[in-house]
């Protein structure tokens, strides 16, 4: 009985794992064809011969290579800054004791319940008020405190011994060496989770690009393949192969902290 139950488990993963692949596959598909051969009856199944030319006229048209670069740049530097100021504000509210500390903590879950879309205008006009508009510091520096990140990190940081602190202090060790020494080594688990989670987020990321950035130059991946949709004509060929390349990033930075990310995961589902 336990095995044949194993197998009906097995058969299920299975077939939601072939469902799940099956939009990539189309998108694969289709990046190799025209436009036109997209919607005759019955659709193509096979790959086509188109691959090259639609790669060219989407560099022509939108500068893929280019706007690439500008998506690694930003989605990195932001990854970056974010997984620092995540970890050393989780580490704040998990080993110091101070006043408000509780009150604070309370404000960080709230803001999470804030929705995005009313932020935008505060936030436009505070990037309009000191000239950062099409500027890559308006798309990074507004979000880099997450709530979801800080409070991921501190509860890597809650179980961490305060008898190690405590050694490293008397050892003379200061609190940023002892913080990146000592403490943020042993929180990797969710400190790759939070890096796989704040990469994809950035990397993803449209509305606030689009209203940051008014120069093709610097356009990111998504804010660039927007402008392949016409009013009466849509690439969608170039649509899929752009979002078929743009999907690599994601599964290299994915493929490279998955084991970090499951353990963190499930490190934090244990924590009481």
């Amino acid at each position: 009985m336990r095995t044949l139950t194993s197998l009906a488990v097995r058969l299920l993963l299975l077939i939601g794992a072939v469902v799940s692949l099956i939009p990539f596959l189309w998108m694969a598909i289709a990046s190799t064809h025209s436009t036109s051969e997209l919607f005759t009856s019955p659709p193509p199944f096979l790959p086509g011969g188109e691959l090259l030319d639609n790669l060219a006229r989407l560099q022509d048209t939108i500068g893929f290579g280019r706007v690439m670069v500008n998506s690694l740049a930003v989605a990195l530097v932001h990854t970056a800054l974010s997984s620092i100021v995540s970890a050393m504000c989780g580490y704040g509210l998990a080993k110091y004791r101070f006043r408000g500390r509780g009150l604070l903590l309370g404000v960080i879950l709230a803001t999470m319940m804030i929705p995005f879309q009313v932020l935008l205008v505060p936030l436009f006009q505070m990037m309009a008020s000191v000239g950062w508009i099409n500027t890559y510091q308006a798309v990074i520096l507004p979000f880099l405190a997450s709530s979801f990140g800080i409070l991921l990190m501190r509860q890597g940081f809650v179980d961490f011994p305060d008898e190690l602190l405590e050694s490293a202090r008397i050892d003379g060790s200061g609190e940023l060496r002892t913080f990146y020494r000592i403490v943020l080594p042993c929180v990797r688990p969710q400190l790759g989770a939070l890096v796989i989670f704040t990469f994809m987020g950035q990397w993803n990321s449209f509305i606030w690009p689009l209203l940051m950035l008014n120069t093709e130059e610097k356009y990111t991946v998504p804010v660039a393949l927007n402008t392949l949709t016409g009013l009466s004509r849509v690439d969608y060929s170039g649509l899929m192969l752009g979002s078929l390349l743009a999907t690599l990033p994601l599964m290299v930075v994915f493929l490279a902290f998955q084991r970090q990310f499951v353990s963190g995961l499930l490190g934090g589902a244990v924590k009481q």
